[in-house]
């Protein structure tokens, strides 16, 4: 019997033990053909995300890959955005009645435990499609500090140091990889903890970027109400904040 007479059921396992209907939520991650990444710094995280507008007509700052979940918790998600977007919204609703029932923000573990749960269920029911999307998480926890946690179509999710998802996502891990040898976070600032992600995302496409094509989400940065001290609340980095930190890139080189 053929690999391909397996894929017809999505709850039916091939005789090698594999699901090709989740299989196939993946490849619908690269074919989005957007690469992101996650990185962990010492006091923040970042999320970082090509932007590609595909039509002149569109309005840009309708289109982006960087969602907040919660007041601390930002996402970035890979791969159908039609999907992410209903991800997100299953996301806000567990993060806002997790905050409704306990009377404190749900942590970014915690958020992406449930999600993976879910997305676990949609590979069991035949009625239900796997979401070909991936979602990386991060937060600055009270008690664990920065915080990357990144649920896949399976239903798996785990923390990470740094990460990348999309079609370049094996060059990227082993760009971050070096550059994380033997830490357990990237060092320095925000600002540096940025570049290191600009440059990974910089180097792996072979693209100098403009301010117009990435997207950037930090928890951690320094504060926007002009207190001393950081900020855990997730917030998307401006066109001018994301240009200054690829000057600082140019500077360096």
């Amino acid at each position: 019997m053929s690999g391909s007479a397996y894929d017809r059921h999505i709850t039916i396992f091939s005789d090698q033990g594999r699901l090709y209907q989740v299989e196939y939520a993946f490849k619908a991650i690269t074919s989005a053909n957007i690469t992101s990444l996650g990185v962990r710094g010492k006091n923040c995280a970042v999320v970082l995300s090509q932007k590609k507008v595909a039509d002149k007509l569109i309005d840009p700052s309708s289109v982006s890959h960087i969602f907040r979940l919660s007041p601390s918790v930002g996402c970035v998600m890979t791969g159908s955005i039609a999907d992410a977007r209903a991800s997100v919204d299953r996301a806000r609703g567990e993060a806002a009645e997790f905050r409704y029932k306990y009377g404190y923000e749900m942590p970014c573990d915690v958020l992406a435990k449930r999600l993976a749960n879910i997305n676990q269920v949609y590979t069991q029911r035949a009625y239900m499609r796997p979401l070909g999307v991936a979602m990386t998480l991060i937060s600055v926890d009270s008690e664990n500090g920065p915080q990357v946690y990144k649920c896949d179509p399976a239903g798996y999710y785990v923390g990470y140091k740094a990460t990348a998802s999309g079609p370049k996502q094996q060059e990227a891990i082993t760009y971050l990889e070096k550059k994380l040898k033997n830490k357990d976070y990237a060092e320095g600032s925000w600002e540096e903890v940025v570049e290191l992600g600009i440059t990974a995302l910089s180097n792996v496409l072979s693209v100098d970027f403009k301010k117009h094509e990435l997207e950037i989400g930090i928890v951690g940065g320094p504060r926007t109400d002009g207190k001393e001290g950081t900020d855990v609340n997730f917030r998307a980095l401006t066109e001018d904040e994301i240009d200054e930190r690829l000057q600082a890139i140019a500077e360096k080189d």
